[in-house]
């Protein structure tokens, strides 16, 4: 993928929103996935490791090699030399950046992108979500963008690994690339034109 291609990006309500930098998408799509980085791994130095405070034998006479304690990080059950510690993957991105590579992500999606009425159900069940989408013609694995919430939905969706239902304001750019088609619930574009502004 060339990083410094440009294109005209995706109009929503008739208004165009700027030039497309792929090169924004890569840094946002890869900036989501550190900030996904829990950072919580932990290892021990000589020092947080419990005992080893007194010195195993005397410094001479014993024909044995010098030892100062027993948590050493050269003996078993001892200190881990630059081992991990907590830390902060996630790398900084100004909002203006986030929103111009979530628009980019849109913009390439923009052949399988669909705007639809509501995900309405009669019942909690999965063969009507299931219903709803093969009279889409959708058979591939679907993102569906929802402006209010629908608790009947989102629990006859939940065991279908094929379609991940999200509020507008939870879209990220790492699902938009992920999910090769995408569903957009009419009363939802207003809010995603806030979102994108």
């Amino acid at each position: 993928m060339n990083t410094n291609e440009k294109r005209d990006i995706l109009k929503i309500n008739n208004k165009d929103m700027g030039e497309v930098d792929v090169k924004a998408l890569h840094l946002a799509f890869t900036g989501y996935l550190s900030g996904q980085r829990e950072g919580t791994a932990s290892a021990k130095t000589r020092a947080e490791v419990r005992g080893g405070g007194k010195k195993p034998w005397r410094q001479k006479g014993l024909g044995r090699a010098r030892a100062g304690s027993i948590r050493s990080p050269l003996w078993r059950g001892g200190g881990v030399i630059f081992g991990p510690k907590p830390r902060d993957y996630s790398i900084k991105l100004n909002k203006k950046f986030r929103k111009l590579a979530l628009r980019t992500a849109l913009f390439e999606k923009k052949e399988n992108l669909m705007i639809v009425d509501k995900l309405n159900v009669s019942e909690i069940k999965t063969k009507e979500v299931k219903k709803i989408l093969n009279e889409l013609k959708i058979n591939d694995f679907v993102l569906w963008i929802f402006g209010e919430k629908n608790e009947k939905a989102l629990k006859a969706a939940k065991n279908l690994k094929e379609i991940k239902l999200i509020p507008v304001e939870d879209i990220n750019i790492y699902d938009v690339l992920k999910y090769p088609v995408v569903c957009l619930e009419k009363d939802c574009l207003e809010k995603l034109e806030k979102v994108l502004k």
